[in-house]
């Protein structure tokens, strides 16, 4: 009988999940951009995700940890410098990290089983302000999302969001998308390029009404009043004056959770499990108004 070992082991007889250089052709592109949506999205629904939180920051914010291990360990001028500048911002961590506790607790994270999980916190999925947020929510006992990024330095997942829901991606493109796409809120901690770059991105989509309203607080008045001068937009004609109302700045924990639902947020206490899972609240935000629109055909 004729050997057909030379057949099996072809590159073509693989199955074509099997055939990663098959997959990773350029031609393959649009196929790995809908895998990457769709990766992420069914394990949100497993998770009865139905809306979230999103917290950007700083990944170079450490924690009150580290920047302690800092202090002990500096020894040059230099090096103590660094390490009291490290303590400083260890502040902004905790209070991250507390803000996306009060979410947690109060937002409707904690839903029963079957239930849907309203405003369950996300983030990058990295360390500093991501990690904060993520420690936050897991210590209410909720879950919380990391959407990482591969990138030449290789972002590894902070420790404390859930498992399950920690995502990784190659497009940034897709990973902004799953950030924006479910976010009831906003909460953007001081950072620098990568934060911007997504804050200004939300501000853009709903100021151009290609994605609906929803709550935005700056956290830091210090920072933010030094970082951008957004008054002088206005006076420069690049905005209007109704532009700056798409946001908030605060100063605390507290007060970004009440400006979040003064301004529309839904605070869900988590049920008692005797209940019913939750009907669909009435959100701001009207997702489907953010879809593409059929073509009307021409008469």
């Amino acid at each position: 009988m004729p050997d057909n070992g030379a057949q099996k082991r072809s590159r073509s007889f693989l199955l074509a999940v099997e055939d990663q250089e098959f997959l990773l052709r350029d031609e393959m592109r649009p196929f790995r951009f809908g895998m990457e949506y769709a990766k992420a999205e069914y394990a949100l629904r497993d998770w009865g995700v139905r809306s979230t939180v999103v917290v950007f920051g700083s990944a170079r914010v450490p924690s009150p940890e580290d920047a302690e291990a800092r202090a002990a360990a500096a020894k040059t001028p230099a090096e103590k410098r660094a390490a009291k500048r490290a303590i400083e911002q260890s502040r902004v961590y905790e209070e991250a990290r507390a803000f996306a506790r009060i979410v947690s607790l109060r937002g409707g994270a904690l839903a029963v089983t079957g239930a849907p999980r309203d405003n369950v916190i996300a983030t990058g999925g990295g360390p500093g302000i991501m990690e904060a947020a993520n420690r936050g929510a897991s210590e209410a006992g909720a879950p919380s999302i990391g959407f990482n990024i591969t990138l030449p330095q290789e972002q590894n997942p902070n420790a404390w969001s859930t498992p399950a829901l920690t995502f990784r991606f190659h497009y940034f493109a897709m990973r902004k998308m799953h950030l924006a796409m479910r976010a009831n809120a906003l909460a953007v901690f001081p950072g620098g390029f990568g934060t911007f770059d997504e804050l200004f991105e939300l501000l853009t989509l709903v100021q151009t009404s290609k994605a609906t309203p929803r709550p935005i607080v700056l956290f830091g008045r210090d920072f933010w009043e030094k970082a951008v001068n957004f008054r002088l937009l206005v006076e420069q004609g690049m905005v209007e004056e109704k532009d700056l109302s798409l946001f908030e700045v605060v100063d605390t924990p507290e007060e970004a959770w009440a400006s979040l639902v003064r301004r529309g947020l839904e605070a869900r206490p988590p049920p008692a499990s005797s209940e019913p899972p939750l009907v669909a609240p009435k959100h701001r935000r009207q997702p489907e108004r953010e879809r593409m629109k059929a073509p009307v055909p021409k008469g």
